[in-house]
Formats: structure tokens, C-alpha cells, sequence
């Protein structure tokens, strides 16, 4: 709708991870970086955490761009499977014929086994991503790194990538997960945009889309989307997707405070995230308690003077 009153020929602030629109911030040049000399290390696993928003999807589908094309990858997306649930979409996402119905895990290991082997065989790799890791059990952990077993004389023939919020690496320092976190060959926690940051971002967005010569989001509005975002790509892309359509529907040239601040409250955005609301519910509710206790105590003294 808005797209033509701005001259955008795409919608900038899409939440979908499309590459085009990859802004190399500090912190996903690192990533991307890290991501990068994992592969090249030829074996073992690669760690990518960071918080909801922040754009782990999109630096890995940044990275599959440079991947050398004689790569076989697989996708799982959903991973709160159990063991043999997870081996089976692995055999399915590598295009693996397997039994169906009764397969054991060690069934559809050696069917695994028996593929990356084909594949070492004829020059190719294999790398298996592995999203939102932090929903994996223990045991299917474990089982994963199992699969790093699966090596010739020469190098491991499974490469592991995993992605996944901070509670992944909680979860990878547990003692029985010690093998699995000695195997980890690069890692990188992904954090927010710094607040300098925020304007390039969203500058950059706006010019992949066709609008290059134009001024949409003013210095004071952008310092405003930073205390409203705290520099989380996801939430940046809802806000202004929100205020673009608020400005058209309104007629104004430019997003200004009053159309920022309405279209953070349609997406639920105060500035303040989860946790620190909850925090602040939690220190009113104490200060209402303990004026109550004052109160009591008050009310009980002049009672007893009274008497």
C-alpha cells in the first residue's frame, strides 16, 4: 500500500531473512566471519546464539551464498524431535533413502554413514544446519554428536551448524555435554545493533528497496526507534514497516515521533522488553507490599495508643 506514495519497489522492512536486504553490521561481519572459518576448519561443530530478532537466519543464509557449490546442505528447521525423529529428517533433508516405520537409530545412522561416504568419495561435502538448537534435549545432543563420529582416516564427513538462543550455551555447558562443547570449532554470540548503528540500517533497508534520495525517518525518530527496539533487527523491520503504512494512511512525507510511537504500541513495543517489565511489575508490586506492612504496623500502633 505504501510502496508507491514512498517510490519503493519492495517492501524494505520485511521480517523474511533475505540476503539482499543483509546489513554488515560489526557484529554480523564477526558472525558471518566466524560462521566462514568454521566451514574452512573441515570438521567438528560451528555455534551461532544470540537473542530472538537479532538475525542469526539471516547471516546463515548469507553464509550458504559462499558456500562452495560441491556442498551438500541440509535444513532442520523444527528440532524438537526425538533421536530417531531427527535421523529421519536428516535422511530426508539429504534426499537418503531409508526404511520408513520401523528404523532403529542405528539403522538410519548407517544409512547416513553410507551417504557421506558417496559423497566424500566423489569430492563433495556435507554440512547439516540445525535452527533453533536450543530446543534439542540432552539426549538428542548427544546423539548429534555421535554423528561427528562418522569420520575417514583424513577428516570428519559431517560438518554441524546450530543456531539457537542464549539458553543453547547453558545448555552445551552441562558436564554429560562435555564432548559435544570440546568439538565446537567456532563460535559466535550475535548481539544487537549498537545505537550508531541503527540509522545505516535502516538507510540501507530503504535504498535496497529503491529509495535512495530521501529523507523518511528523521535523526530525532531514529534516536526514538533505538529506545524502542534496543537494537533488535526484528522489532527495528515491524516498527517501521508499521510506521511506513501509518505515515501513508496520514498523508505525512516523513515518519514522525507520533507515528513511530503508534506504530510501536500496534506491535506491542514500549521500549522496555519483556523482562524488564516484568522487573518493574515485580518492584511495584514489593513497594505495594511493603507499604501495606507500613501501613499495618501504623494503623496496629495507634490502635494500642488509642486503647
Amino acid at each position: 500500500m505504501y510502496r508507491e506514495y514512498f517510490g519503493l519497489k519492495e517492501t524494505p522492512f520485511s521480517i523474511a531473512p533475505d540476503p539482499h536486504y543483509f546489513y554488515i553490521s560489526e557484529g554480523h561481519r564477526e558472525a558471518l566471519a566466524h560462521l566462514i572459518y568454521g566451514i574452512n576448519s573441515d570438521g567438528g561443530f560451528i555455534l551461532l546464539t544470540g537473542e530472538v530478532g537479532t538475525g542469526k537466519t539471516t547471516v546463515c543464509r548469507c553464509l550458504l551464498e559462499q558456500i562452495p557449490e560441491n556442498c551438500e546442505v541440509a535444513f532442520i528447521l523444527n528440532p524438537t524431535l526425538s533421536s530417531v525423529e531427527l535421523l529421519a529428517a536428516i535422511c530426508d533433508e539429504f534426499r537418503i533413502a531409508h526404511a520408513r516405520g520401523n528404523e532403529t537409530t542405528k539403522d538410519l545412522v548407517a544409512d547416513i554413514y553410507d551417504f557421506l561416504l558417496h559423497i566424500h568419495e566423489t569430492g563433495r561435502r556435507a554440512i547439516l544446519i540445525i535452527e533453533e538448537a536450543q530446543n534439542l534435549t540432552v539426549q538428542v545432543l548427544e546423539q548429534i554428536r555421535l554423528l561427528t563420529n562418522l569420520e575417514t582416516s583424513q577428516r570428519k564427513l559431517l560438518q554441524i551448524i546450530m543456531l539457537g538462543q542464549p539458553e543453547l550455551r547453558k545448555t552445551l555447558a552441562k558436564p554429560q555435554l562435555r564432548q559435544l562443547s570440546q568439538r565446537v570449532t567456532a563460535q559466535y554470540h550475535l548481539g544487537p545493533l549498537g545505537k550508531h548503528e541503527i540509522d545505516s540500517y535502516v538507510k540501507h533497508r530503504l535504498a535496497v528497496a529503491g529509495l535512495t534520495h530521501r529523507e523518511v525517518f528523521p535523526p530525532s525518530v531514529i534516536r526514538m526507534l533505538y529506545n524502542l527496539t534496543r537494537g533488535i533487527p526484528r522489532i527495528i523491520n515491524l516498527i517501521c514497516d508499521r510506521a511506513l503504512l501509518g505515515a501513508y494512511t496520514e498523508g505525512k512525507a516523513k515518519v514522525d515521533k507520533s507515528t513511530l510511537a503508534k506504530a510501536a504500541r500496534e506491535v506491542s513495543v514500549r521500549g522496555k522488553n519483556r523482562w524488564q517489565v516484568r522487573k518493574i511489575y515485580i518492584w511495584l508490586t514489593i513497594a505495594i507490599l511493603i507499604a501495606l506492612t507500613i501501613a499495618g504496623f501504623l494503623q496496629l500502633a495507634l490502635t494500642l495508643k488509642g486503647s
